[in-house]
């Protein structure tokens, strides 16, 4: 499709999700008249039949109607998407068995691109430099623009061993960088715990898998064990995840209180409360976030600020907390959509509001962007970025606690040498 076909149909995929938008606020304030919806998919169809009569050139009405579905969904929600009967068999055959990958967890960025919201720690991709707010424009030379998001993720996959070839797209670089990568089987980084002075414990998650909340617990207990009486709490990374784990890692910190609620249209209300059986740590303690925290541990980390148990420090996280199925369609295909969000303390649903650190610090190294009039450097061979000198989030998360590691962990911490590791997870 042109690119000028490409705008009207974003175009009247908008307008087809204003009227419907339109319509539910109308109705709100009058008593429900059950033909209004058919009156906007009647303009829906208007426009369709007028596309096909007066457009340029005569369209691809199967890609325009596939288009304004997906349109439609992503709009409702990034993550959301629709699946052809093909598609959604290679999809449930990739989620049984997803043999080798590379490490990315996608949205919609920006409505239709195919954005990052982070790489799995010591993936391919994450090797490569892909990172958060990465924008993949193709794979294997597939545009990617009108690809439904769960099928991105079925090419990702394949062989153990085999490459894939990406171009991504950076705000900071004037030219797509395209970028070849080996996939392999794809574990998170273990639970990391030390102790970085004789009062303050460090635990590193990196996703909150199912089981992963009980190997912190594990983990914290043996630093209390050590003599920690104070604890950061870094979260940054943990985009792969399973809703419940938030909430168990939640709970592992706080005595009383609402952790998260979570609702939907066809999904009954449930009220996450805290438990104080549950508690393993009492301490002061940090959070620590960047844009690329989601799903389960932006629950967690919510929980816990509401609750003003913990100081959150670093960036504002990605925004996605909720309940995600299939919706068997007639064709044989699906709808990949929420059906029910995760609401913070404060009733706010996450996946709008984000968590918003009390104590903003920026993760990663600001790009200058090139003004107009200036030149641009030659396009660089990869994606990687220079080593930060010290790591400023972990640096005011131990100013706010107070304690001697505050100096001596200036520099960002490596992986932990032989001995020194407390806890690692499975």
């Amino acid at each position: 499709m042109s690119s000028r076909f490409q705008y009207t149909l974003v175009t009247l995929s908008g307008v087809l999700v204003a009227l419907l938008l339109v319509g539910v606020l109308l109705g709100q304030n009058r008593p429900a008249q059950p033909a209004d919806p058919y009156r906007h998919l009647n303009v829906f169809t208007e426009v369709l039949a007028k596309i096909k009569s007066d457009y340029v050139e005569e369209p691809d009405m199967k890609s325009v109607s596939l288009g304004a579905i997906n349109g439609l969904l992503v709009s409702l929600d990034p993550f959301a998407c629709y699946l052809n009967a093909d598609q959604y068999k290679q999809y449930l055959k990739t989620l049984e068995n997803p043999r080798g990958g590379v490490g990315l967890i996608l949205s919609r960025k920006y409505g239709y691109e195919l954005g990052v919201v982070d790489a799995i720690p010591g993936s391919p991709a994450d090797r490569e430099g892909l990172t958060t707010g990465d924008i993949i424009e193709a794979i294997n030379g597939i545009l990617t623009r009108d690809m439904p998001l769960a099928f991105a993720d079925v090419l990702l996959h394949g062989e153990p061993g085999t490459e894939v070839e990406l171009t991504v797209l950076r705000l900071s670089r004037p030219e797509p960088v395209k970028v070849k990568l080996k996939r392999a089987v794809v574990s998170p980084p273990p639970v990391e715990a030390r102790m970085l002075d004789a009062e303050t414990g460090y635990v590193a998650v990196t996703d909150l898998t199912a089981g992963k909340a009980a190997q912190v617990a594990s983990a914290v207990k043996e630093l209390a064990g050590k003599g920690a009486k104070k604890l950061v709490l870094d979260l940054r990374h943990a985009a792969l995840s399973v809703p419940e784990e938030g909430v168990a890692l939640a709970d592992l910190f706080l005595d009383k209180g609402v952790i998260a609620t979570l609702e939907g249209q066809k999904v009954k209300k449930q009220v996450f409360e805290a438990s104080p059986v549950k508690t393993v740590f009492r301490g002061p303690m940090v959070v620590l976030t960047n844009r690329g925290t989601a799903g389960a541990a932006e629950i967690a980390a919510a929980a816990l600020a509401g609750n003003k148990r913990a100081e959150v420090v670093g960036e504002r996280t990605y925004g996605d907390a909720a309940l995600r199925k299939p919706v068997p369609t007639g064709d044989g295909g699906a709808v990949l959509l929420a059906v029910a969000k995760y609401y913070a303390p404060d009733g706010k649903a996450i996946n709008e509001t984000s968590v918003v650190p009390q104590h903003p610090v920026s993760d990663f190294e600001p790009q200058a962007m090139l003004d107009e009039d200036e030149a641009a450097p030659a396009p660089a061979q990869d994606l990687k970025q220079p080593e930060k000198k010290e790591d400023a989030v972990l640096k005011k998360a131990l100013e706010i606690l107070g304690g001697k590691a505050a100096q001596a962990l200036a520099a960002p911490l490596a992986p932990a040498a032989a001995g020194q590791t407390l806890h690692k997870g499975a």
